[in-house]
């Protein structure tokens, strides 16, 4: 399941697209709303997570994966 991004609380900065090893966000536009081009390839590292500095992302975690995330 792709992250989900709040575009209230979204800066427009691009760190969660530098830091996603995936290239999850690829295509996003710098000065946008950064966009989930590729849901399939997030593995849920929470990495844009943690380095969102306006804490505008959260990831929902798939329900068999929550007993390994926890």
């Amino acid at each position: 399941m792709p992250p989900l991004i709040d575009e209230d609380k979204c800066t427009r900065c691009g760190t969660c697209v530098d830091v996603c090893a995936e290239d999850v966000y690829f295509g996003s536009e710098p000065g946008e709303t950064p966009v989930v081009t590729y849901p399939e390839f997030c593995f849920h590292c929470n990495c844009c997570v943690e380095e969102c500095p306006a804490e505008a992302i959260r990831l929902r975690i798939p329900l068999p994966q929550m007993l390994l995330y926890k």
